[in-house]
């Protein structure tokens, strides 16, 4: 089979810290630099990942996207309409998914920038992805073909886990789940530390206890094959210092909290679909 067909053309229009993260993912991965092809306006990001990944980098939008099979839209929501209306002409009637991480703009609005009928893959990614650790939410139109679809999975992959989801509109959960979900730990992780200091600890040994043992927390709960509930509870003696300690969470309302925070959280996202994706 020809590289082409084992490894088609990806255009990142965008070279930011998620497209390069995605990029540097693929590279690392095994999936040849000469199939890649990156576009942005910032003449340092293009040397970086010409020099680091030995992929092609361009100034020009469109000439990135020549050839391509995937073109992954890795910029800012509220420049995405812009950089998508010149290249409806080049990209409308062509066999090419659109690779969306921009957050709040649905496949929708894509598709009507793009002059319709267009491929279109939305994805919510986080930012451990930049270190391979994410997690991305994904969701493909009507007009997504099978192989496209695991095009874009092998893409969004470099950085981590992805799941699919066949209801668009539960993006705006992923958003406020994962998408802003780290943003929590390290509060809490924050928070850890602060409280060590408070019992008198140094800020270092804070620290490095509260970061180790989120790390280790976590990864027990990656590994193990129980549910988190079932791990607090094998380290919750009874009447002892951790059932003192989540006594105390929970009757400060800690889990109502949480629900109360990743409601708001998709609640702005929807706000953010409507203004940045709307008819205007």
């Amino acid at each position: 089979m020809s590289d082409q067909t084992n490894h088609p053309r990806i255009a990142f229009i965008g070279c930011g810290n998620m497209g390069a993260s995605l990029i540097g993912g693929l590279v690392t991965s095994g999936y040849p630099a000469n199939r890649i092809t990156a576009a942005d306006p910032d003449p340092e990001k293009r040397t970086v990942m010409v020099n680091r990944h030995g992929i092609a980098a361009y100034d020009d939008n469109a000439t990135a996207c020549a050839g391509a099979a995937a073109v992954v839209l890795a910029v800012k929501p509220q420049v995405l309409r812009e950089t998508l209306q010149p290249l409806a002409a080049r990209l409308r009637g062509s066999d090419t998914v659109i690779i969306s991480v921009a957050a709040g703009i649905d496949s929708a609005a894509i598709d009507r920038w793009l002059g319709g009928n267009a491929a279109v893959v939305r994805a919510m990614p986080n930012t451990p992805a930049l270190i391979g650790a994410g997690a991305t939410g994904l969701f493909a139109n009507d007009q997504v073909s099978s192989r496209q679809k695991q095009l874009a999975d092998t893409i969004m992959q470099a950085g981590g886990l992805t799941l699919w989801l066949t209801d668009e509109s539960l993006i705006d959960a992923v958003t406020a789940i994962s998408g802003s979900g780290p943003a929590y730990f390290f509060f809490f992780i924050e928070a850890l530390e602060h409280a060590g200091i408070e019992l008198g600890l140094t800020a270092e040994q804070a620290r490095q206890l509260a970061l180790q043992t989120a790390f280790g927390a976590a990864r027990m709960a990656h590994e193990s094959d129980v549910d988190a509930a079932a791990l607090r509870e094998r380290v919750t003696s009874p009447g002892g210092t951790t059932e003192q300690a989540l006594k105390q969470l929970s009757d400060g309302g800690l889990e109502n909290l949480i629900q109360q925070a990743a409601t708001a959280a998709r609640d702005r996202a929807r706000e953010l679909a409507a203004t940045l994706g709307g008819e205007s």
